[in-house]
């Protein structure tokens, strides 16, 4: 009997306990509720403060009369007041629902930050996390776009003295690869016409043999050498990181709005041409071959005595996000060799927003 009455009471005190818990938290979030109200009034006065500054600007270049104007402010501001009004009606409502409540409330938001998850005793911070997301004002112009960039194609080496088709290289058999980010900057204040594009980008590129042969290091001299067993592939891959700069130039369409504009380069034909520099971060070969019956794979990793600073020449020809790719390494693929060796590359190129 004395133990059930200790359990009773156990279970009685744990309850009031948490009615406390759920009562001071509850306060707590009216509190923050309140002072949020005054940062609303303070965020919408910015907000409006900054339109008028983009309205005010039109005005300068004359993209706008004085009575435009005058119209786009008092619009403007009644807006504001109409957010400001309505935004403290949410959060009034908010103070009230917590107030008829007690307990914990879930799933409350402060007009800012929503909760997701699940929580103990009406603690939202015990568990889960929040999504915060602010109402900014959009620049009036912006010059400077990014997007990602990212090709793919053939590869293969322009041999001193020898053409294309006498290369020691299997064509479909060698590839690259480039990923990298880009910014795009308009060059004319009022139009889009001309642009510089320039980034960071990582390239792959690999060289397939044919007939066997394989790269020999000796010293501070790379040979190329045929390979002494059954050889089955032999590729060769560098891993550059370069900085590609590009000057752009191709229609744009302006999409004017009443408090910003944009331009955009979406379904329109575009041409770049420019060049990289950079560096070189690895280089690689890989055989695969038989000896003694069994099958064998080498990676092997080392400098083969390869370029450490790579440069060249690139252009594309496209149309919206799509182009027509091509690079050329006016750098050697090796250092003081007795035949210079550079690396070409034609392929696909993609700007993805």
């Amino acid at each position: 009997m004395y133990s059930k009455f200790k359990m009773i009471a156990l279970f009685i005190l744990c309850f009031n306990l948490v009615a406390i818990y759920a009562q001071s938290n509850n306060e707590e979030k009216i509190k923050a509720l309140e002072n949020l109200k005054e940062t609303i009034e303070k965020e919408e006065r910015n907000f409006l403060k900054s339109e008028v500054e983009i309205i005010n600007q039109r005005l300068d270049k004359k993209e706008i009369t004085t009575d435009e104007a005058e119209k786009l402010k008092k619009e403007a501001a009644e807006k504001r007041a109409m957010n400001i009004e309505d935004r403290l009606a949410i959060v009034d409502n908010k103070i009230s629902l917590l107030q008829r409540n007690e307990e914990g409330y879930h799933n409350v938001s402060d007009g800012e930050t929503s909760y997701v998850g699940f929580s103990l005793g009406g603690d939202e911070s015990f568990a889960g996390f929040k999504i915060k997301g602010q109402n900014k004002p959009k620049k009036y112009d912006r010059r400077t776009t990014s997007d990602v960039v990212f090709a793919i194609g053939i590869n293969n080496a322009i041999i001193e003295g020898e053409g294309l088709s006498d290369s020691p290289y299997k064509t479909f058999g060698s590839g690259f690869v480039e990923l990298g980010w880009a910014w795009s900057t308009r060059v004319l204040e009022n139009s889009n016409a001309w642009r510089f594009r320039y980034g960071l980008s990582l390239q792959w590129n690999k060289l397939d043999s044919k007939d066997d042969m394989y790269y020999v290091q000796d010293g501070d001299v790379t040979l190329y050498e045929e390979f002494p067993a059954d050889l089955r592939k032999s590729k060769f891959r560098v891993t550059n990181l370069v900085v590609p700069l590009h000057f752009e130039f191709g229609p744009s369409k302006k999409l004017e709005r009443k408090t910003y504009f944009r331009y955009t380069t979406a379904d329109q034909f575009k041409i770049g041409f420019g060049g990289y520099g950079g560096v070189r971060l690895s280089s690689m070969q890989k055989l695969k071959y038989r000896e003694d019956g069994n099958r064998v794979k080498d990676k092997i990793k080392r400098n083969y005595n390869a370029t450490n600073f790579v440069y060249g020449l690139s252009a594309y020809i496209g149309f919206d996000d799509f182009s027509i790719y091509a690079k050329y390494d006016l750098s050697t693929i090796f250092r003081d060799q007795a035949i210079d060796q550079n690396n070409i590359s034609l392929g696909l190129r993609f700007d993805i927003d």
